[in-house]
């Protein structure tokens, strides 16, 4: 008789990549783009911004859904300003994990606190998104490659992507 039963992993979320943005100049427009490049240890070419630390943003699409939901408010997914909108995978909590985007790798190195540009974009905005990681999460490329609308995302198993 055994004494404990056997459970199969559970397996983890795959998502989407629905947006690629990238910022020409500091406060300028958020210019979309179906393909994008993202540069290990630099961030989204030719995006404006980036640093060591934080070279590319994410927001998920169902935080920014349920933003525009509960504030009564048809916001674009730009005004977040972030480089990247995806769906199907949640970013709270997941500082140290890496996340498989396309044919890149970012390691998510910590949340995104919305600033007053939020309630430019819609009264009320900046708080509804601050809870949560609802701003979303700051990463660094350690693999670079390009990134297509559509793309699956994913966690990786490791920081190699295997």
């Amino acid at each position: 008789m055994r004494s404990s039963a056997w459970w199969p992993p559970v397996p983890e979320p795959i998502g989407r990549l629905e947006a690629i943005w990238q910022k020409r100049a500091h406060r300028g427009p958020m210019d979309a783009r179906e393909v994008g490049e993202l540069i290990a240890g630099q961030g989204l070419a030719g995006s404006v911004g980036r640093s060591t630390r934080r070279q590319v943003t994410i927001i998920e699409r169902e935080v920014w859904d349920r933003a525009q939901e509960q504030l009564q408010a048809a916001i674009p997914y730009s005004a977040r300003r972030a480089n990247l909108m995806i769906s199907g995978i949640r970013l709270e909590e997941t500082r140290g994990r890496v996340l498989r985007i396309g044919e890149a790798l970012v390691r998510i190195g910590g949340h995104t606190t919305p600033c007053e540009r939020m309630d430019e974009a819609c009264e009320g905005l900046q708080a509804m998104l601050a809870p949560h990681w609802g701003g979303g999460a700051f990463g660094q490329v350690i693999r670079g490659g390009t990134v297509r609308v559509g793309d699956r995302v994913e966690w990786a198993l490791t920081a190699e992507g295997s």
